[in-house]
């Protein structure tokens, strides 16, 4: 076994999604209902968009979007992303556990759209009517429940709510005028949280402030949206890929060369972590120290986009801080 390997660098730059954050699953599936909204192979979109900027990713696969409209496609691309990461448990069999059925309120917050009328992803995402003036009206996990089944069951069969939440019994006619679209029903049905890596929260906590920043390929929506549900505050510096000063996205290095600026760090002298392939050589162009970790690829997959340390996680990287105030420095130690 080689001895670990040790440097010094002044700040950290950090990807975020597959880095800090693993959202992989409710990327590729917001990747994969574009795939299936435009007739292409899933796989290949899933891909070909993974480590860039959702505005080139549209731009690439939806060229008919207008440039007025890009800003907003983006947004709601965002909110699809959120929307999946968020389903299972606010609205799907994750939102059961414990002694209650169910969640307080239908909306998810300004980040993810809400499964209400005028969220702009599902107009017909109503709440059912009651049966009666002296009925409860259902709770969008026992809708959600029921229409899951309506899959299963003949045509002329009704929906019957569950008499132990006190629900009323509402026709299939009912729900299917005002079920949810596919997309959203699948999404509550398969857990795609997001979750922060290894090793991410003790790498954060020993960095001091105005020493480390964000720079990622997501845009304000779905980076702040990751990075607070895994209880990460995001920090001052935090790039995004909507960030009007950037002249453009991984893999070229604005990203973080942009975020060194503003840091007001020599990015020589800073150390980006990094688990894409695009990422990985946006972080070697802006003459960073490059750590890539293998959270999202195979080490095949990213071994030769010119990383100085490969590493399986951030719990395999030790960060002290030398020093004090601008004499501040940080002793990375790689273990090996």
């Amino acid at each position: 076994m080689s001895a670990p390997s040790t440097f010094f660098a002044d700040a950290v730059l950090f990807d975020m999604d597959g880095t800090l954050t693993d959202s992989i699953q409710a990327v590729e599936a917001a990747w994969g209902k574009v795939a299936e909204d435009i007739g292409q192979d899933r796989q290949y979109v899933i891909a070909a968009t993974h480590g860039k900027r959702a505005v080139d990713n549209l731009a690439q696969f939806k060229p008919s979007i207008k440039s007025h409209e890009m800003d907003d496609e983006v947004q709601k691309f965002e909110e699809s992303i959120l929307f999946f990461a968020d389903a299972y448990n606010r609205h799907g069999p994750g939102s059961r556990r414990g002694s209650t059925v169910g969640t307080p309120s239908v909306s998810t917050g300004a980040n993810t759209p809400a499964l209400t009328e005028g969220s702009g992803l599902s107009s017909r995402a109503n709440s059912i009517s009651s049966a009666s003036n002296n009925s409860r009206r259902p709770s969008f996990a026992t809708r959600l429940s029921n229409m899951l089944r309506m899959s299963a069951v003949p045509e002329t069969q009704p929906a019957v709510f569950s008499e132990e939440s006190e629900d009323v019994i509402v026709t299939e006619e009912e729900i299917r005028k005002h079920q949810l679209d596919a997309w959203q029903i699948e999404a509550a049905a398969v857990d795609r949280s997001v979750r922060i890596l290894p090793g991410v929260k003790k790498m954060i906590g020993c960095l001091p402030e105005g020493r480390w920043a964000v720079a990622t390929s997501g845009a304000k929506t779905y980076a702040y949206g990751c990075m607070t549900r895994v209880g990460i505050t995001p920090p001052p510096v935090t790039i995004t890929a909507d960030d009007k000063r950037l002249e453009a996205g991984k893999p070229h290095p604005a990203p973080f060369l942009l975020a060194a600026k503003c840091l007001k760090m020599d990015p020589k002298k800073c150390v980006v972590f990094e688990d894409s392939p695009s990422g990985i050589r946006a972080g070697v162009a802006s003459g960073a120290t490059v750590i890539a970790v293998c959270t999202s690829h195979e080490r095949s997959k990213i071994e030769n986009c010119g990383a100085h340390y490969i590493v399986e996680d951030m719990t395999k990287v030790k960060c002290d801080v030398i020093g004090e105030g601008e004499s501040t420095q940080l002793r990375f130690t790689i273990s090996a």
